[in-house]
């Protein structure tokens, strides 16, 4: 008659010449085999799947094993077997399920993106457009939270706390409110950042989705599902501001006072009507001088569902006149650069400050000239992408022909138009690039007595 095993009764089981297994009275086929050695194993003896006899398989060793755990793991091998898989190989399958979620933490698959798809093999040339900007913000923000763990653990509750105190706070302020320390060469200003938490939300959905598709790291949904970035931040808005004659012309001073490789960079995102990483992240091995023409490849341009194209830049005298101006490095190819060519420029809020700075000194300094009080001469904000805004309205104001203006910012042409008419509009494109280098020169160096440039109006 079997009898409960106890700690007590275990202890008391002496050896013999062969084998033998005490059972257990509380849960069916578990047992203690005794050895000869006098070694005792905690036993279940069952029929397991592939075997057509009861047979015992070792549960553990008892005293590495109590008998409550050797209990409990019983019962958990019954229910397995009862669903006609064989326990041992479940828990193997399980233990490597648990090293791959532990090697594949988040930070592990964030360095997988960053090296496969967003920057690639050559650092010089990221696959995307905004590559560095990407590794930079998803290792910034996200490594000091989540690195350690598995990505698989990460939920739409951890991806909505930390865009949601992103966009009240910052990034540095919500690091802050979980005991992150931000160096101080890197720390922004603290405050609502809705446009810092949309493009965080977006990195995050693309990492995700990639990591789905890869289906190497065990990850079968997105946290971001079900997300919606509209209701969670707000729907963006779209910019209105445009500059005025008197900011173009403290905008261009200052671009000229700015020191390399900041004001050169300026100067020609002035006369090239280009986006700043456009401009920023320029190689001279993109450059036909002879033929003055640059040519941007597609993986530099901004385009959905990979849709974009290379854009031909014609070369106007202006853009000749800085371009002669830098350095070429042996080092490197970049155009704009602090590390002598080898990456380009990042061109920060501190610099961007410093710009604003200079133009609101000129803007005080044209008031006194003209009789104002220049301490109310105020300076209202601005971001870089509006300058293309002012370029964009001042072309129509020249009267541009449509085609030839969106032409000049790349924009895509829409529907058909833009699948079957590829003519490129080079002629068309440089005599507008001349025409508006000719009036924003009427604008930063006016002549005196408040003579004019008379423009000649292009139609095309």
């Amino acid at each position: 008659m079997r009898k409960a095993l106890s700690d007590r009764t275990i202890k008391a089981l002496k050896p013999a010449s062969k084998p033998y297994i005490r059972s257990d009275a509380i849960v069916p086929k578990l047992g203690l085999r005794v050895m000869p050695s006098g070694h005792k194993t905690f036993v279940l003896v069952s029929r397991f799947p592939g075997s057509r006899n009861p047979v015992p398989r070792a549960l553990g060793a008892y005293g590495a094993l109590t008998l409550a755990d050797a209990r409990a793991k019983a019962r958990e091998w019954l229910e397995v077997i009862a669903t006609g898989k064989d326990p041992a190989r479940e828990e193997e399958r399980q233990r490597n399920e648990n090293a791959r979620r532990q090697a594949n933490t988040f930070a592990a698959v964030v360095e997988d993106y960053i090296r496969l798809e967003a920057i690639g093999s050559d650092p010089a040339k990221p696959k995307q457009r905004k590559g560095r900007e990407v590794a930079r913000d998803l290792r910034r923000t996200f490594f000091p939270l989540w690195g350690s763990r598995p990505i698989t653990e990460l939920t739409p509750s951890d991806v909505l706390s930390v865009i949601e105190a992103v966009r009240d706070r910052g990034s540095d302020a919500m690091l802050a409110a979980h005991g992150i320390s931000v160096s101080k060469s890197r720390r922004r200003k603290r405050g609502p950042a809705p446009a810092q938490a949309r493009n965080l939300f977006g990195y995050l959905r693309t990492l995700f989705t990639w990591a789905i598709e890869r289906q190497a790291y065990g990850l079968k949904t997105s946290p971001c599902d079900h997300l919606r970035k509209s209701r969670i931040i707000g729907d963006k808005k779209s910019g209105d501001r445009i500059l005025t004659d008197d900011e173009l012309f403290a905008f261009g001073r200052a671009a000229k006072r700015l020191p390399y490789p900041y004001g050169s960079a300026y100067q020609l995102l002035l006369f090239s009507g280009l986006r700043l990483n456009e401009v920023a992240d320029a190689v001279w091995s993109e450059f036909d001088m002879p033929g003055k023409l640059w040519t941007i490849p597609a993986a530099r341009m901004k385009a959905k569902n990979a849709k974009a194209r290379p854009h031909v830049v014609p070369l106007t005298t202006d853009m000749i006149i800085v371009l002669q101006t830098l350095p070429h490095f042996a080092q490197g190819d970049h155009l704009f650069s602090t590390t002598l060519g080898v990456k380009s420029v990042w061109i920060s809020d501190k610099i961007k400050k410093d710009l604003d700075g200079r133009m609101l000194r000129t803007l005080r300094a044209l008031a006194r000239t003209r009789g104002f009080d220049p301490n109310k001469v105020k300076l209202d904000r601005w971001v870089n992408h509006d300058l293309r805004r002012t370029l964009r309205s001042r072309l129509s104001m020249l009267r541009v022909h449509p085609d030839v203006a969106e032409a000049l910012l790349a924009h895509v042409k829409p529907g058909i138009k833009g699948v079957y008419d590829r003519y490129e509009l080079l002629d068309e494109r440089r005599a507008a690039l001349e025409l508006l280098a000719t009036h924003l020169k009427s604008i930063l160096t006016p002549l005196p007595d408040g003579k004019v440039i008379q423009l000649q109006k292009l139609n095309t």
